[in-house]
């Protein structure tokens, strides 16, 4: 049970059987979301992430779950997100990008598909896109400060806020009305595209994330500095998006 799956598919059925016995019909969905959907997972090194929908009773038995997970962490698996129906619904106007993103790469392990009809608002999704963008900005300027420019921190800086900020583009592709590709790069593509940004930049920024190349500390210290440059230009042209929507 110690080893990480080479397929996350390997682990699909044990985890369903196991979730099952523990909350029998309280249990509503399985999905597993993120990289281990979407074909972007590197076996034996990316997490697998699941969602786990239960009823109102078993949200209120969490306890049950405690062995499991600590079982399942063996195996490179999360701890998972534990929903029900109704905070998903009544969560679409606060967290559109999250649920956006869970729509665009996820895959139905067991029961019932809660996320296949979803849909979203214009205006929220607008608004937590400028929201997250001006914030992660600053964020990313206080931990460049922070590096005193050392390069194993920016590659882990790179690294880190990449994800996130693919999550936001998502949004932004979704304002403009476009589809939403299901692999990273092709979502930095997409949207350097869209919005007219830097897509060389972006390219050599996923390079690093990915460890496909080295660098040396001025290297990345003004690769860094032209990421910070051009994120100030993004947060400046969602600003002027249609408050209204896409």
């Amino acid at each position: 049970m110690s080893k990480a799956p080479k397929n996350p598919e390997e682990i699909f059925p044990g985890i369903v059987d196991d979730y099952r016995r523990l909350f029998a019909e309280d249990l509503i969905s399985v999905i597993v979301y993120g990289s281990a959907a979407s074909g972007d997972c590197i076996p034996g090194k990316s997490d697998i992430n699941f969602m786990m929908v239960l009823s109102e009773m078993g949200i209120d038995a969490l306890d049950r779950a405690f062995d499991l997970i600590a079982k399942w962490k063996k195996r490179n698996v999360t701890t998972p997100l534990f929903l029900t129906e109704a905070y998903v619904r009544t969560s679409l106007d606060v967290f559109p990008i999250e649920y956006l993103n869970f729509q665009n790469s996820y895959e139905l392990v067991y029961g019932k598909d809660i996320l296949k009809d979803l849909s979203f608002d214009g205006k929220s999704l607008r608004m937590q896109c400028e929201r997250e963008v001006k914030g992660k900005l600053l964020l990313l300027r206080e931990a460049f400060l922070e590096s005193r420019g050392k390069a194993k921190d920016l590659q882990q800086l790179i690294a880190q806020s990449l994800g996130a900020f693919v999550a936001i583009f998502n949004g932004l592709l979704h304002l403009k009305g476009k589809d939403l590709p299901n692999h990273r790069r092709d979502v930095i593509k997409n949207v350097c595209q869209a919005f007219q940004i830097d897509s060389d930049l972006f390219e050599k920024l996923l390079n690093v994330k990915e460890k496909r190349v080295k660098l040396t500390s001025p290297e990345i210290t003004q690769l860094f500095k032209a990421y910070l440059k051009e994120i100030q230009k993004l947060w400046k042209i969602v600003d002027t998006l249609e408050k209204g929507g896409d």
